[in-house]
C-alpha cells in the first residue's frame, strides 16, 4: 500500500524536512511525497534583509524547488487555506483538494501586529522577498524625493534581529548612494535585541549608532498613521517609509485546524518529535510550538528550524514504517547579528571568546548562510551566494 506524505512550506523547516525525508526514503517505494508552497523557490530568509540594500542579491538566495527536491517528490505551488484533519485533506486556494496520509505543517509565519491602530495598513513588513524588494523600492523612491534639508525618514519598529538587520542594510544603502536618509530604529522594550545578553545588545547598540542609527527604547508604538508614528504617551515621528518587523503568529490557515494550538497565534502545540495531538500530523518550525525541557517551547529561529528539521523528516519515514520516533531537543549554538557589512557574533560554540565582532564575526555569518546553501544544493551554489552573505 503506498502511503500519501505532503510537507507544508518551503522555508526553513519545510525544505530542510523535504531533504531529510527523501534522504531516510532511499529508494524506497512505496511513498508518494507532495511538497506545496506559496513560492516555487526556498528563501534564505535571514539573509533576505541583503535585498534592501542591492536586489541583486535574490540571485542567490532564492534557490528554486527544482534544485532542493528529488524528481520523485511532487511539487504545488499554491496557497494553504485549510487543514481538514478527519478527512486528512489539505484544501488550496486554486489547485484541487490534497489527500494525506502523513502530514508535516511546516508554514512558517506571519507578521503580527498585535491590534495597534493604523500599523498593519500603513507599514512594511519583511517575511518574503517581494518585502524586501518592497522596502528596497520605498526606501529609494523615499530617497529621491528628499534633499540634505529635508531628508527621508525612514522607521523600523522592532529591535530584534530582522529590525536590527534592517536598519543595518537601510544605513549601507544611504552610505553607498550617498542618499538623505535618517533611520530610527524603535524598541517598546529597554535595550536593542531584548532578553539577550548584555554584552551583545552593547555591542550592537554600538555599531548601529556608528552607522547612524537613531535608537529610541523603552517606549512602545501605540497608533500609525499614514505620516506620523505615535510612541508612548507623547512622542511622535513622522515617517516616509515605515518597516515593522516586532513580532510573529500564525498562519490565517491555521486558525480553525482541529489540532491543540495557542488560539492566540495558531501555532500548533507539538512533542519533541514534532507529533500534534493528531498522530497523522507533524509541525516544525515557526507554524509549531515545540516541546521542549523546561518551560518554553523552541524558539522560532532559523537556527530551530534547521536542526528541527533534519530529525523531521527522519521521524516522518520512520512514522511511515511504524517504527519509534525519535525526540528532538535544541541545542543553541550562538548568535550572529549582522549590522551592514559588520557583524556581531555570542556565545558561539567552540569559540573562546564570548562576543566579538571584526573579520571572524563577518566570515562567521557568511560560513552559516554558506553551509545552509551548501546542504540544500550543493557546493557551487554556495560558492557562488559567499561574496553577497
Amino acid at each position: 500500500m503506498t502511503e500519501n506524505v505532503v510537507v507544508l512550506g518551503s522555508g526553513y523547516a519545510g525544505a530542510g524536512a523535504i531533504k531529510s525525508f527523501e534522504d531516510e526514503l532511499d529508494g524506497q517505494t512505496d511513498v508518494d511525497v507532495t511538497w506545496i508552497s506559496e513560492t516555487d523557490y526556498h528563501l534564505v530568509l535571514h539573509e533576505s534583509h541583503r535585498c534592501i540594500r542591492d536586489p541583486s542579491v535574490q540571485e542567490n538566495i532564492a534557490i528554486p524547488v527544482h534544485e532542493i527536491k528529488q524528481p520523485s517528490t511532487s511539487f504545488i505551488q499554491d496557497e494553504v487555506v485549510g487543514i481538514d484533519t478527519d478527512a486528512q485533506e489539505v484544501a488550496l486556494a486554486d489547485s484541487d483538494t490534497v489527500e494525506y496520509d502523513y502530514l508535516l505543517v511546516g508554514l512558517g509565519s506571519q507578521t503580527a501586529f498585535f491590534g495597534i491602530e493604523g500599523l498593519k495598513e500603513h507599514a512594511l513588513t519583511l517575511k518574503s522577498l517581494d518585502d524586501a524588494l518592497e522596502i528596497h523600492d520605498k526606501i529609494q523612491q523615499a530617497a529621491r524625493e528628499a534633499s540634505t534639508n529635508d531628508p527621508a525618514q525612514v522607521v523600523i519598529g522592532g529591535a530584534g534581529l530582522s529590525g536590527i538587520q534592517t536598519a543595518g542594510e537601510v544605513a549601507e544603502f544611504r552610505d553607498e548612494h550617498n542618499a538623505p536618509i535618517d533611520i530610527h530604529l524603535v524598541e517598546g522594550l529597554d535595550q536593542v535585541l531584548p532578553n539577550s545578553d548584555p554584552e551583545l545588545q552593547g555591542a550592537l547598540r554600538k555599531r548601529l549608532e556608528a552607522a547612524d542609527v537613531n535608537i529610541k527604547c523603552g517606549e512602545f508604538i501605540g497608533e500609525v498613521d499614514e505620516e506620523t508614528v505615535y510612541i508612548g504617551d507623547e512622542d511622535e515621528l513622522d515617517y516616509d517609509v515605515l518597516v515593522w518587523t516586532g513580532g510573529i503568529t500564525g498562519r490565517d490557515c491555521m486558525q480553525d485546524v482541529d489540532l491543540d494550538k495557542d488560539e492566540r497565534n495558531h501555532r500548533v502545540h507539538a512533542e519533541g518529535n514534532f507529533q500534534t495531538e493528531d498522530g497523522h500530523v507533524f509541525a516544525i518550525g515557526d507554524s509549531a510550538l515545540i516541546d521542549q525541557p523546561g518551560d518554553q517551547p523552541a524558539p522560532p529561529t532559523a537556527q530551530a528550524a534547521w536542526q528541527a528539521a533534519e530529525v523531521a523528516g527522519e521521524n516522518l519515514a520512520r512514522a511511515v514504517r511504524g517504527q519509534p520516533l525519535k525526540t528532538w531537543t535544541h541545542k543553541d549554538k550562538g548568535t550572529v547579528v549582522s549590522v551592514g557589512e559588520k557583524a556581531v557574533a555570542h556565545d558561539v560554540v567552540n569559540m573562546p571568546i564570548e562576543t566579538f565582532g571584526g573579520m571572524p564575526a563577518k566570515l562567521l555569518k557568511k560560513a552559516i548562510a554558506a553551509r545552509w546553501i551548501n546542504d540544500m544544493t550543493g557546493v557551487g551554489r554556495a560558492a557562488k551566494a559567499w561574496p553577497d552573505m
